[in-house]
């Protein structure tokens, strides 16, 4: 356990560093596109480091001064498939941000879906040695959480605390300095496949560049689509990615579940493009253009020319309806939704006070997909863009950088996990995770 625990620790510290001298990158690894967002954090985010076992924040001291985006390649399912490829991906969007940004970054924050995440609620309690719930007294709680056997070759990724109780007060948000004889908390672990992971810190490692915090895509783009009320009263992010469909539910602004579905934008572009017999890259063209799910009286009549190039002239000059384009799109973004579906009944979502639920990602932009969703996931459906953050150049504001933008308002304000607490190296719960944490500190 000691392992992990230490290097996360490690990149808190140098997240710290890099924010003292006053710029980090946000990299986004995704299955269609990889993303880079160069911030500058002003004088007073330096000194003002939000302690606490704090929710999220919004937006706060730091302005974007270099994006770039490039395609993605080498990653499936939003996990790296070829090494050098994603590698030189990376480095391009790197240094096209710091172009623009017209300064040097060595630290990064990343994010990446995929690497089948699952979710824990453990809960502990400890005895209060002192009437008064003191910062020691919240690492023992934390550390007397009963942490389950992951299985060998897992991760843990996020361990934050998401709710305290002292005596029978339940709901604290930050319990220190209250008076009290039991504390007690829940919180929210998320393991992923260790393997995946090893994956990205060495392709970060092969960039130069040093990786100063992780988080799960799912996590990043609820906190920037999500509003306060919706984080607050229980909501849930799809977020629709080219390889990937991320599922995470919030309450009381944390996130208590996450999960993801292996499909995203890119199986429609291959079902189009095997149901057309065209090249990919003109499928993607179709489906951005002309693509929906939602099939009116017009459709019939509106043809689309597929194009080409295969020399096959008789080929190159076909057209399709865009019913019959719809007829091959919806099943599989129905197919998508559905999942989702199960994922947030699993999550046990019709428990919460609200259910809201708020599709973003890029994949989300598909015409009619609102009213698609509405009927297979609830009436609650709305299309959500990322908050809009200091700094952003408008190329880079759609659904399709939730995650990067949430990777922003992480980088600026993470939530306390349970590595930002000295635990008692007493208590580290040895039996169960030891095993699997070994790469990490090869790693670093």
């Amino acid at each position: 356990m000691t392992d992990l625990y230490q290097s996360q620790r490690a990149m808190r510290n140098m997240r710290r560093a890099a924010m003292q001298r006053g710029v980090i990158a946000i990299l986004d690894v995704g299955s269609s596109k990889i993303a880079c967002l160069i911030l500058r954090f002003d004088g007073a985010a330096k000194l003002r480091e939000v302690d606490g076992v704090g929710p999220m924040a919004g937006q706060s001291s730091f302005r974007v001064i270099g994006a770039a985006t490039t395609r993605s390649r080498g990653v499936n399912f939003g996990e790296i498939t070829v090494m050098n490829e994603t590698e030189r991906a990376i480095r391009t969007a790197v240094q096209a941000a710091q172009k623009m940004a017209n300064v040097r970054v060595d630290h990064v924050i990343a994010c990446f879906s995929g690497a089948e995440p699952r979710s824990y609620g453990l809960a502990g309690e400890w005895d209060l040695q002192d009437s008064v719930v003191t910062e020691q007294d919240v690492a023992r709680v934390l550390s007397a959480c009963d942490v389950p056997d992951i299985g060998s070759g897992r991760e843990v990724l996020h361990a934050q605390p998401v709710n305290f109780a002292l005596d029978h007060r339940s709901g604290l948000g930050d319990p220190r300095g209250q008076i009290g004889n039991r504390l007690a908390c829940d919180m929210h672990m998320l393991s992923v496949d260790a393997s995946v992971v090893q994956n990205l810190l060495y392709c970060i490692k092969r960039c130069d560049l040093e990786l100063a915090g992780i988080a799960s895509s799912a996590y990043v783009s609820g906190i920037s689509s999500l509003v306060e009320d919706e984080q607050e009263l229980g909501a849930a992010c799809i977020d629709m990615g080219g390889g990937t469909t991320g599922v995470s539910v919030f309450m009381k602004k944390h996130m208590i579940f996450a999960d993801s579905v292996r499909m995203g934008g890119d199986h429609v572009t291959s079902d189009i493009s095997k149901g057309l017999s065209v090249p990919l890259a003109v499928a993607e063209r179709i489906k951005t253009k002309h693509g929906g799910v939602q099939a009116t009286g017009m459709d019939d009549r509106d043809m689309i020319e597929t194009g080409g190039d295969s020399g096959d002239w008789e080929k190159d000059r076909r057209q399709v309806s865009r019913t019959e384009l719809i007829g091959i799109m919806r099943p599989r973004v129905e197919e998508i939704l559905e999942e989702a579906r199960a994922r947030l009944d699993a999550a046990g979502f019709e428990h919460l006070p609200s259910q809201q639920i708020v599709l973003t990602g890029g994949a989300s932009q598909i015409p009619g997909l609102d009213g698609l969703a509405a009927r297979i996931l609830g009436q609650r459906v709305r299309l959500g863009r990322p908050l809009r953050v200091q700094g952003l150049p408008q190329a880079v504001t759609g659904p399709a950088f939730s995650s990067a933008v949430g990777l922003c308002l992480f980088a600026a304000h993470p939530q306390d996990e349970w590595w930002d607490f000295d635990i008692p190296a007493e208590r580290y719960p040895a039996r169960s995770l030891k095993r699997a944490l070994k790469w990490f500190k090869d790693n670093w």
